[in-house]
Protein backbone atom coordinates (compact mmCIF):
# COMPACT_ATOMS: atom_id res chain seq x y z
CA UNK A 1 0.00 0.00 0.00
CA UNK A 2 2.50 2.24 0.95
CA UNK A 3 3.75 1.71 -2.84
CA UNK A 4 0.85 3.77 -4.59
CA UNK A 5 2.43 7.29 -3.85
CA UNK A 6 5.39 6.61 -4.93
CA UNK A 7 3.97 4.91 -8.09
CA UNK A 8 1.29 7.77 -8.70
CA UNK A 9 3.91 10.24 -8.70
CA UNK A 10 6.57 8.61 -10.66
CA UNK A 11 3.53 7.93 -13.35
CA UNK A 12 2.71 12.28 -13.23
CA UNK A 13 6.44 12.88 -13.37
CA UNK A 14 6.55 10.87 -16.66
CA UNK A 15 3.83 12.37 -18.15
CA UNK A 16 4.30 15.74 -17.28
CA UNK A 17 7.98 15.19 -19.15
CA UNK A 18 6.17 14.06 -21.77
CA UNK A 19 4.05 16.54 -22.61
CA UNK A 20 6.56 19.28 -21.56
CA UNK A 21 8.90 17.65 -24.36
CA UNK A 22 6.47 17.23 -26.83
CA UNK A 23 5.70 20.91 -26.59
CA UNK A 24 9.10 21.84 -26.67
CA UNK A 25 9.08 19.35 -30.17
CA UNK A 26 6.23 21.26 -31.15
CA UNK A 27 7.87 24.69 -30.78
CA UNK A 28 10.73 23.71 -32.62
CA UNK A 29 8.46 22.65 -35.63
CA UNK A 30 6.23 25.60 -35.90
CA UNK A 31 9.24 27.65 -36.27
CA UNK A 32 11.88 25.99 -38.61
CA UNK A 33 9.57 23.66 -40.26
CA UNK A 34 8.18 25.34 -43.48
CA UNK A 35 4.76 26.37 -43.25
CA UNK A 36 3.49 24.34 -46.17
CA UNK A 37 4.95 20.84 -44.44
CA UNK A 38 3.14 21.72 -41.47
CA UNK A 39 0.34 22.03 -43.17
CA UNK A 40 0.56 18.52 -44.46
CA UNK A 41 1.43 17.39 -41.21
CA UNK A 42 -1.16 18.65 -39.55
CA UNK A 43 -4.16 17.73 -42.46
CA UNK A 44 -3.31 14.21 -42.23
CA UNK A 45 -3.26 14.46 -38.27
CA UNK A 46 -6.35 15.63 -38.69
CA UNK A 47 -7.68 12.94 -40.88
CA UNK A 48 -6.26 10.13 -38.72
CA UNK A 49 -8.19 11.72 -35.25
CA UNK A 50 -11.39 11.81 -37.50
CA UNK A 51 -11.31 8.57 -38.74
CA UNK A 52 -10.81 7.14 -34.99
CA UNK A 53 -13.52 9.59 -33.44
CA UNK A 54 -17.02 9.15 -32.96
CA UNK A 55 -17.62 12.63 -33.04
CA UNK A 56 -19.17 14.74 -35.82
CA UNK A 57 -18.84 18.57 -36.52
CA UNK A 58 -21.06 20.95 -38.59
CA UNK A 59 -19.59 24.57 -39.33
CA UNK A 60 -22.13 26.88 -39.97
CA UNK A 61 -20.10 30.40 -41.72
CA UNK A 62 -21.26 34.08 -41.16
CA UNK A 63 -20.07 34.81 -44.52
CA UNK A 64 -20.20 32.43 -47.68
CA UNK A 65 -18.82 32.81 -51.16
CA UNK A 66 -17.44 36.82 -51.72
CA UNK A 67 -18.54 37.74 -48.54
CA UNK A 68 -22.00 39.52 -50.45
CA UNK A 69 -24.24 38.99 -47.96
CA UNK A 70 -24.66 37.47 -44.03
CA UNK A 71 -25.38 33.93 -44.30
CA UNK A 72 -28.88 33.30 -42.86
CA UNK A 73 -28.17 30.28 -41.34
CA UNK A 74 -25.77 31.75 -39.11
CA UNK A 75 -28.51 35.09 -37.99
CA UNK A 76 -30.71 31.94 -37.25
CA UNK A 77 -27.84 29.84 -35.02
CA UNK A 78 -27.14 33.40 -33.40
CA UNK A 79 -30.88 34.45 -32.61
CA UNK A 80 -31.18 30.35 -31.11
CA UNK A 81 -28.06 30.59 -28.85
CA UNK A 82 -29.02 33.94 -27.87
CA UNK A 83 -31.62 32.23 -25.53
CA UNK A 84 -30.57 29.05 -25.32
CA UNK A 85 -27.22 29.45 -24.37
CA UNK A 86 -27.55 32.59 -21.58
CA UNK A 87 -28.37 30.99 -18.98
CA UNK A 88 -25.34 28.52 -19.43
CA UNK A 89 -21.96 30.33 -20.82
CA UNK A 90 -19.65 31.89 -18.43
CA UNK A 91 -19.00 34.82 -21.14
CA UNK A 92 -21.41 36.32 -22.86
CA UNK A 93 -21.92 39.91 -24.90
CA UNK A 94 -24.47 42.14 -24.72
CA UNK A 95 -26.62 44.02 -27.57
CA UNK A 96 -29.32 46.35 -27.55
CA UNK A 97 -32.63 44.85 -28.05
CA UNK A 98 -35.93 45.89 -29.29
CA UNK A 99 -36.71 47.56 -26.05
CA UNK A 100 -34.12 50.20 -25.50
CA UNK A 101 -34.54 49.64 -22.02
CA UNK A 102 -33.21 45.95 -22.21
CA UNK A 103 -30.20 44.39 -23.50
CA UNK A 104 -29.92 40.60 -25.54
CA UNK A 105 -27.28 38.49 -24.08
CA UNK A 106 -25.55 36.14 -26.13
CA UNK A 107 -22.36 33.83 -26.16
CA UNK A 108 -19.01 35.52 -26.92
CA UNK A 109 -16.49 34.33 -29.53
CA UNK A 110 -14.39 30.73 -28.12
CA UNK A 111 -17.26 30.40 -25.43
CA UNK A 112 -18.97 26.62 -25.36
CA UNK A 113 -22.34 25.94 -24.46
CA UNK A 114 -24.28 22.50 -24.44
CA UNK A 115 -27.68 21.65 -25.40
CA UNK A 116 -30.06 18.84 -25.69
CA UNK A 117 -32.33 17.63 -27.78
CA UNK A 118 -34.74 14.35 -27.95
CA UNK A 119 -31.99 13.15 -25.75
CA UNK A 120 -28.77 13.82 -27.51
CA UNK A 121 -26.59 15.96 -26.34
CA UNK A 122 -24.94 18.35 -28.62
CA UNK A 123 -22.24 21.06 -28.04
CA UNK A 124 -21.51 24.77 -29.97
CA UNK A 125 -18.55 26.56 -29.82
CA UNK A 126 -18.06 30.14 -31.49
CA UNK A 127 -14.90 30.70 -32.95
CA UNK A 128 -13.21 32.54 -35.67
CA UNK A 129 -10.53 32.62 -38.31
CA UNK A 130 -8.32 35.37 -38.50
CA UNK A 131 -6.05 35.44 -40.96
CA UNK A 132 -1.99 36.62 -40.69
CA UNK A 133 -1.57 40.14 -41.77
CA UNK A 134 0.47 40.36 -45.46
CA UNK A 135 3.20 42.82 -45.29
CA UNK A 136 2.84 45.79 -46.40
CA UNK A 137 -1.15 45.53 -46.41
CA UNK A 138 -2.75 48.58 -45.81
CA UNK A 139 -6.02 46.90 -44.21
CA UNK A 140 -6.09 43.72 -42.21
CA UNK A 141 -7.41 40.39 -43.43
CA UNK A 142 -11.49 40.13 -42.25
CA UNK A 143 -12.03 37.81 -39.29
CA UNK A 144 -14.06 35.09 -40.66
CA UNK A 145 -16.19 33.67 -37.57
CA UNK A 146 -18.31 30.66 -37.66
CA UNK A 147 -20.17 28.43 -35.06
CA UNK A 148 -19.25 24.74 -34.99
CA UNK A 149 -21.82 22.09 -33.82
CA UNK A 150 -20.49 19.07 -32.50
CA UNK A 151 -22.59 15.70 -31.47
CA UNK A 152 -22.72 11.47 -31.65
CA UNK A 153 -22.58 10.05 -34.66
CA UNK A 154 -25.19 8.08 -33.67
CA UNK A 155 -27.17 11.24 -34.08
CA UNK A 156 -26.50 12.28 -36.70
CA UNK A 157 -29.78 11.67 -38.99
CA UNK A 158 -31.83 13.50 -36.18
CA UNK A 159 -29.33 16.21 -35.84
CA UNK A 160 -29.36 16.80 -39.32
CA UNK A 161 -32.85 16.92 -39.92
CA UNK A 162 -35.01 18.16 -37.10
CA UNK A 163 -32.40 19.65 -35.00
CA UNK A 164 -31.38 22.05 -37.00
CA UNK A 165 -34.47 22.37 -38.74
CA UNK A 166 -35.56 23.51 -34.94
CA UNK A 167 -32.81 26.08 -34.50
CA UNK A 168 -33.03 27.57 -37.57
CA UNK A 169 -37.15 27.70 -37.07
CA UNK A 170 -36.48 29.38 -33.38
CA UNK A 171 -33.64 30.97 -33.77
CA UNK A 172 -35.86 33.48 -36.83
CA UNK A 173 -38.45 33.77 -34.17
CA UNK A 174 -36.54 34.87 -31.52
CA UNK A 175 -34.49 37.77 -34.22
CA UNK A 176 -37.66 38.80 -34.89
CA UNK A 177 -38.63 39.46 -31.38
CA UNK A 178 -35.51 40.80 -30.17
CA UNK A 179 -34.24 42.72 -33.07
CA UNK A 180 -34.03 46.76 -32.64
CA UNK A 181 -34.85 48.41 -35.80
CA UNK A 182 -32.63 50.36 -37.72
CA UNK A 183 -32.35 53.35 -40.21
CA UNK A 184 -29.67 52.98 -42.62
CA UNK A 185 -27.95 55.00 -44.99
CA UNK A 186 -25.10 54.74 -47.31
CA UNK A 187 -22.09 57.11 -47.02
CA UNK A 188 -20.93 59.56 -49.55
CA UNK A 189 -17.28 59.41 -51.14
CA UNK A 190 -16.29 56.92 -48.77
CA UNK A 191 -14.00 53.86 -50.09
CA UNK A 192 -14.40 50.87 -48.16
CA UNK A 193 -11.65 48.84 -47.38
CA UNK A 194 -11.83 45.57 -47.80
CA UNK A 195 -12.34 44.47 -44.05
CA UNK A 196 -15.85 46.52 -43.89
CA UNK A 197 -18.61 44.27 -44.37
CA UNK A 198 -20.99 46.63 -44.96
CA UNK A 199 -21.65 49.45 -46.94
CA UNK A 200 -24.00 50.80 -44.95
CA UNK A 201 -24.22 53.06 -41.68
CA UNK A 202 -26.94 52.79 -39.40
CA UNK A 203 -29.04 54.30 -36.40
CA UNK A 204 -31.85 52.66 -34.20
CA UNK A 205 -34.88 53.96 -35.76
CA UNK A 206 -37.36 55.73 -33.17
CA UNK A 207 -39.65 57.28 -35.34
CA UNK A 208 -42.68 57.87 -33.65
CA UNK A 209 -45.39 58.35 -36.43
CA UNK A 210 -48.50 55.84 -36.91
CA UNK A 211 -51.02 55.53 -39.04
CA UNK A 212 -53.55 56.45 -36.28
CA UNK A 213 -51.69 60.31 -36.10
CA UNK A 214 -51.44 60.76 -39.60
CA UNK A 215 -53.75 63.54 -41.07
CA UNK A 216 -54.95 61.08 -44.23
CA UNK A 217 -58.97 60.55 -45.08
CA UNK A 218 -60.11 57.43 -43.02
CA UNK A 219 -61.08 55.56 -46.25
CA UNK A 220 -57.47 56.55 -47.79
CA UNK A 221 -55.81 55.28 -44.66
CA UNK A 222 -57.63 52.30 -44.47
CA UNK A 223 -56.88 51.36 -48.01
CA UNK A 224 -53.13 51.65 -47.51
CA UNK A 225 -53.02 49.81 -44.05
CA UNK A 226 -54.56 46.92 -45.79
CA UNK A 227 -52.62 46.78 -48.85
CA UNK A 228 -49.60 46.71 -46.57
CA UNK A 229 -50.74 44.04 -44.13
CA UNK A 230 -51.36 42.13 -47.21
CA UNK A 231 -48.62 42.39 -49.16
CA UNK A 232 -46.69 41.35 -45.69
CA UNK A 233 -48.43 38.06 -45.40
CA UNK A 234 -48.34 37.10 -49.20
CA UNK A 235 -44.95 35.06 -48.91
CA UNK A 236 -46.72 31.96 -50.69
CA UNK A 237 -49.06 33.82 -53.28
CA UNK A 238 -45.52 35.23 -54.83
CA UNK A 239 -44.17 32.53 -54.80
CA UNK A 240 -46.75 30.51 -56.36
CA UNK A 241 -47.33 33.74 -59.11
CA UNK A 242 -43.56 33.63 -60.10
CA UNK A 243 -42.85 37.41 -58.32
CA UNK A 244 -39.96 38.93 -56.10
CA UNK A 245 -41.71 39.35 -53.06
CA UNK A 246 -41.40 43.18 -52.92
CA UNK A 247 -43.74 45.88 -53.71
CA UNK A 248 -42.80 49.11 -55.06
CA UNK A 249 -45.33 52.31 -53.62
CA UNK A 250 -44.45 56.06 -55.46
CA UNK A 251 -45.92 58.68 -52.92
CA UNK A 252 -46.29 62.40 -54.95
CA UNK A 253 -47.64 65.17 -54.13
CA UNK A 254 -46.89 69.24 -52.94
CA UNK A 255 -44.00 69.70 -50.14
CA UNK A 256 -45.38 69.54 -46.57
CA UNK A 257 -48.15 67.00 -47.40
CA UNK A 258 -46.69 64.14 -45.35
CA UNK A 259 -44.75 61.83 -47.32
CA UNK A 260 -41.34 60.97 -44.90
CA UNK A 261 -44.46 60.90 -42.48
CA UNK A 262 -45.85 58.23 -44.43
CA UNK A 263 -42.92 56.01 -44.30
CA UNK A 264 -42.25 55.91 -41.22
CA UNK A 265 -45.93 55.24 -40.59
CA UNK A 266 -45.33 51.78 -42.89
CA UNK A 267 -42.54 51.14 -41.33
CA UNK A 268 -43.89 51.16 -37.66
CA UNK A 269 -47.06 49.26 -38.71
CA UNK A 270 -45.09 46.46 -40.42
CA UNK A 271 -41.89 46.54 -37.61
CA UNK A 272 -39.27 46.97 -40.98
CA UNK A 273 -36.02 48.65 -41.09
CA UNK A 274 -35.61 51.49 -43.40
CA UNK A 275 -32.75 52.25 -46.03
CA UNK A 276 -32.21 55.82 -46.69
CA UNK A 277 -31.01 55.38 -50.71
CA UNK A 278 -28.94 58.76 -51.68
CA UNK A 279 -28.38 58.34 -55.20
CA UNK A 280 -26.27 60.94 -54.98
CA UNK A 281 -23.77 59.21 -53.10
CA UNK A 282 -23.65 55.96 -54.94
CA UNK A 283 -21.01 55.89 -57.78
CA UNK A 284 -22.22 54.05 -60.47
CA UNK A 285 -24.90 50.68 -61.36
CA UNK A 286 -22.12 48.44 -59.69
CA UNK A 287 -22.32 49.80 -56.41
CA UNK A 288 -26.20 50.19 -56.58
CA UNK A 289 -26.11 46.85 -56.67
CA UNK A 290 -24.00 45.99 -53.49
CA UNK A 291 -25.92 47.88 -51.64
CA UNK A 292 -29.37 46.07 -52.68
CA UNK A 293 -27.66 43.01 -52.37
CA UNK A 294 -26.94 44.26 -48.23
CA UNK A 295 -30.47 44.63 -47.55
CA UNK A 296 -32.04 42.69 -45.29
CA UNK A 297 -35.70 41.51 -45.67
CA UNK A 298 -38.35 42.85 -43.69
CA UNK A 299 -37.06 46.29 -44.92
CA UNK A 300 -37.88 49.46 -46.92
CA UNK A 301 -35.70 51.07 -49.69
CA UNK A 302 -36.80 54.62 -49.81
CA UNK A 303 -35.51 56.94 -52.34
CA UNK A 304 -36.81 60.33 -51.57
CA UNK A 305 -37.24 62.97 -53.90
CA UNK A 306 -36.37 60.86 -56.69
CA UNK A 307 -37.02 63.78 -59.08
CA UNK A 308 -33.81 65.64 -57.49
CA UNK A 309 -31.41 63.01 -56.79
CA UNK A 310 -30.20 62.20 -60.04
CA UNK A 311 -30.27 62.61 -64.54
CA UNK A 312 -33.02 60.42 -64.19
CA UNK A 313 -36.44 62.50 -65.43
CA UNK A 314 -37.99 62.81 -68.83
CA UNK A 315 -35.58 61.16 -70.66
CA UNK A 316 -37.62 59.69 -73.71
CA UNK A 317 -39.38 62.65 -73.97
CA UNK A 318 -38.42 64.58 -77.01
CA UNK A 319 -39.14 68.66 -76.17
CA UNK A 320 -38.38 71.48 -78.06
CA UNK A 321 -37.86 75.45 -77.59
CA UNK A 322 -37.75 76.92 -74.50
CA UNK A 323 -38.41 73.59 -72.26
CA UNK A 324 -35.40 71.79 -73.67
CA UNK A 325 -33.47 75.09 -72.73
CA UNK A 326 -35.28 74.50 -69.84
CA UNK A 327 -34.46 71.29 -69.37
CA UNK A 328 -31.03 71.30 -70.22
CA UNK A 329 -30.36 73.76 -67.41
CA UNK A 330 -32.37 71.42 -65.11
CA UNK A 331 -30.04 68.29 -65.98
CA UNK A 332 -27.14 70.80 -65.64
CA UNK A 333 -27.68 71.57 -62.43
CA UNK A 334 -28.82 68.03 -61.06
CA UNK A 335 -25.21 67.05 -62.70
CA UNK A 336 -23.14 69.56 -60.79
CA UNK A 337 -25.21 68.29 -57.44
CA UNK A 338 -24.70 64.64 -58.18
CA UNK A 339 -20.65 64.30 -58.61
CA UNK A 340 -19.08 61.79 -59.92
CA UNK A 341 -22.44 59.57 -59.39
CA UNK A 342 -22.62 57.71 -62.81
CA UNK A 343 -25.91 56.36 -61.95
CA UNK A 344 -28.19 55.60 -64.92
CA UNK A 345 -32.13 55.17 -65.34
CA UNK A 346 -31.36 51.46 -67.02
CA UNK A 347 -29.17 50.79 -63.86
CA UNK A 348 -32.13 52.02 -61.12
CA UNK A 349 -35.35 50.45 -63.24
CA UNK A 350 -32.94 46.96 -62.70
CA UNK A 351 -32.38 47.73 -59.01
CA UNK A 352 -36.25 48.11 -59.00
CA UNK A 353 -37.34 45.00 -60.74
CA UNK A 354 -34.45 43.29 -62.89
CA UNK A 355 -32.68 39.83 -61.63
CA UNK A 356 -30.66 41.36 -58.95
CA UNK A 357 -34.34 42.60 -57.12
CA UNK A 358 -35.05 38.83 -56.10
CA UNK A 359 -31.96 38.08 -53.93
CA UNK A 360 -34.09 39.00 -51.14
CA UNK A 361 -37.80 38.97 -50.36
CA UNK A 362 -40.31 41.04 -48.14
CA UNK A 363 -39.35 44.57 -49.08
CA UNK A 364 -40.95 47.49 -50.08
CA UNK A 365 -39.19 49.95 -52.54
CA UNK A 366 -40.44 53.62 -52.10
CA UNK A 367 -39.98 56.58 -54.35
CA UNK A 368 -41.20 60.13 -53.27
CA UNK A 369 -41.58 62.81 -55.19
CA UNK A 370 -43.56 66.84 -55.37
CA UNK A 371 -43.44 66.66 -59.08
CA UNK A 372 -44.59 63.11 -60.49
CA UNK A 373 -44.77 64.37 -63.88
CA UNK A 374 -41.60 64.98 -64.01
CA UNK A 375 -40.79 61.67 -63.82
CA UNK A 376 -40.08 59.05 -66.67
CA UNK A 377 -42.99 56.70 -67.38
CA UNK A 378 -40.63 53.63 -67.18
CA UNK A 379 -39.84 54.33 -64.02
CA UNK A 380 -42.86 54.65 -62.26
CA UNK A 381 -45.18 51.94 -64.31
CA UNK A 382 -47.15 49.39 -62.46
CA UNK A 383 -44.96 46.43 -61.87
CA UNK A 384 -42.13 48.97 -60.66
CA UNK A 385 -44.34 51.08 -58.69
CA UNK A 386 -47.30 49.24 -58.04
CA UNK A 387 -49.09 51.65 -56.20
CA UNK A 388 -49.41 55.00 -56.28
CA UNK A 389 -50.42 57.22 -53.79
CA UNK A 390 -51.25 60.79 -53.76
CA UNK A 391 -50.35 63.21 -50.50
CA UNK A 392 -52.38 66.01 -51.22
CA UNK A 393 -53.81 69.39 -49.08
CA UNK A 394 -55.29 68.79 -45.86
CA UNK A 395 -59.13 68.19 -45.49
CA UNK A 396 -61.36 68.38 -42.87
CA UNK A 397 -61.42 64.47 -41.72
CA UNK A 398 -57.40 65.35 -41.84
CA UNK A 399 -57.79 68.50 -39.45
CA UNK A 400 -59.77 66.78 -37.18
CA UNK A 401 -56.74 63.91 -36.57
CA UNK A 402 -54.33 66.62 -35.97
CA UNK A 403 -56.62 68.87 -33.83
CA UNK A 404 -56.85 65.32 -31.48
CA UNK A 405 -53.04 65.33 -32.22
CA UNK A 406 -52.11 68.35 -30.79
CA UNK A 407 -54.72 69.97 -28.58
CA UNK A 408 -56.66 66.82 -27.35
CA UNK A 409 -60.00 67.81 -28.80
CA UNK A 410 -62.55 66.26 -31.05
CA UNK A 411 -65.05 68.76 -31.52
CA UNK A 412 -65.42 72.88 -30.53
CA UNK A 413 -67.52 75.38 -31.80
CA UNK A 414 -64.55 76.74 -34.36
CA UNK A 415 -64.67 73.55 -36.12
CA UNK A 416 -67.26 74.63 -38.22
CA UNK A 417 -65.49 77.95 -39.20
CA UNK A 418 -62.38 76.29 -39.95
CA UNK A 419 -64.43 73.48 -42.14
CA UNK A 420 -66.35 76.25 -44.48
CA UNK A 421 -62.39 77.78 -44.66
CA UNK A 422 -60.89 74.63 -46.05
CA UNK A 423 -63.51 74.12 -48.56
CA UNK A 424 -62.08 77.20 -50.13
CA UNK A 425 -58.18 77.62 -48.99
CA UNK A 426 -55.32 74.99 -49.87
CA UNK A 427 -53.27 74.04 -47.15
CA UNK A 428 -50.96 71.27 -46.31
CA UNK A 429 -50.74 69.59 -43.45
CA UNK A 430 -47.63 71.01 -41.87
CA UNK A 431 -49.00 74.30 -41.88
CA UNK A 432 -51.98 73.11 -40.56
CA UNK A 433 -49.86 71.22 -37.78
CA UNK A 434 -47.40 74.46 -37.08
CA UNK A 435 -50.43 76.64 -36.52
CA UNK A 436 -51.78 74.08 -33.72
CA UNK A 437 -48.74 73.51 -32.11
CA UNK A 438 -48.58 75.99 -28.64
CA UNK A 439 -46.25 78.32 -28.31
CA UNK A 440 -45.79 79.07 -24.79
CA UNK A 441 -47.39 77.40 -21.85
CA UNK A 442 -50.01 80.22 -22.03
CA UNK A 443 -51.52 79.15 -25.43
CA UNK A 444 -54.96 77.02 -25.12
CA UNK A 445 -57.03 74.82 -27.75
CA UNK A 446 -59.04 78.06 -28.10
CA UNK A 447 -55.99 79.92 -29.28
CA UNK A 448 -54.65 77.33 -31.36
CA UNK A 449 -57.72 77.61 -33.42
CA UNK A 450 -57.61 81.06 -33.89
CA UNK A 451 -54.42 80.99 -35.04
CA UNK A 452 -54.88 78.15 -37.97
CA UNK A 453 -58.42 80.38 -38.87
CA UNK A 454 -56.47 83.18 -39.38
CA UNK A 455 -53.69 81.40 -42.01
CA UNK A 456 -56.44 80.19 -43.54
CA UNK A 457 -58.12 83.57 -44.10
CA UNK A 458 -54.60 84.76 -45.47
CA UNK A 459 -54.38 82.47 -47.71
CA UNK A 460 -58.20 82.75 -49.23
CA UNK A 461 -57.24 86.60 -49.24
CA UNK A 462 -53.90 85.92 -51.40
CA UNK A 463 -56.21 83.14 -53.74
CA UNK A 464 -58.88 85.93 -54.37
CA UNK A 465 -56.25 88.44 -55.32
CA UNK A 466 -54.12 86.20 -57.59
CA UNK A 467 -57.23 85.27 -58.83
CA UNK A 468 -58.62 89.20 -59.64
CA UNK A 469 -55.05 89.91 -61.27
CA UNK A 470 -55.11 86.78 -63.73
CA UNK A 471 -58.57 88.25 -64.47
CA UNK A 472 -57.42 91.58 -64.91
CA UNK A 473 -54.44 90.36 -67.58
CA UNK A 474 -56.84 88.16 -69.51
CA UNK A 475 -59.18 91.37 -69.77
CA UNK A 476 -56.31 93.53 -70.76
CA UNK A 477 -54.75 90.96 -73.19
CA UNK A 478 -58.40 90.92 -74.93
CA UNK A 479 -58.39 94.87 -74.68
CA UNK A 480 -55.10 94.64 -76.86
CA UNK A 481 -56.15 92.30 -79.54
CA UNK A 482 -53.47 90.23 -78.60
CA UNK A 483 -53.46 86.36 -77.46
CA UNK A 484 -51.29 85.22 -74.23
CA UNK A 485 -50.60 82.07 -73.73
CA UNK A 486 -50.99 80.12 -70.17
CA UNK A 487 -47.52 80.42 -69.02
CA UNK A 488 -47.48 84.15 -70.33
CA UNK A 489 -50.70 84.98 -68.10
CA UNK A 490 -49.30 83.32 -65.12
CA UNK A 491 -46.07 85.29 -65.39
CA UNK A 492 -48.31 88.78 -65.68
CA UNK A 493 -50.07 87.74 -62.75
CA UNK A 494 -46.88 86.69 -60.43
CA UNK A 495 -45.96 90.84 -61.25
Amino acid sequence: MEMVPSTMTEMWTTMGSTIASFMFIWAIIRQYCPYELRRYFEKYTHTIMTYFSPYIKISIHEFTGDRLKRSEAYVAVEGYLSVNSSKTAKRLKAEMGKDSNNLVLSMDEYEKVTDEFRGAKVWWVASKVVSATRPMAYYPEQEKRFYRLTFHKRYREMITGAYLEHVVKEGKEIKVRNRQRKLYTNSPGYKWPSYKQTMWSHIVFEHPATFGTMALEPDKKKEIIEDLVTFSESKEFYARIGKAWKRGYLLYGPPGTGKSTMIAAMANLLNYDVYDLELTAVKDNTELRKLLIETTSKSIIVIEDIDCSLDLTGQRKKKGGKAMADDEKERKEVKEESGNSKVTLSGLLNFIDGLWSACGGERLIVFTTNYVEKLDPALIRRGRMDKHIELSYCGFEGFKVLAKNYLNLETHPLFDAIDGLMKEVKITPADVAENLMPKSPLDDAEKCLWSLIQALEEAKEEAEAEAAAAKKVVEQSQDGGGVCSENCLAEKASE
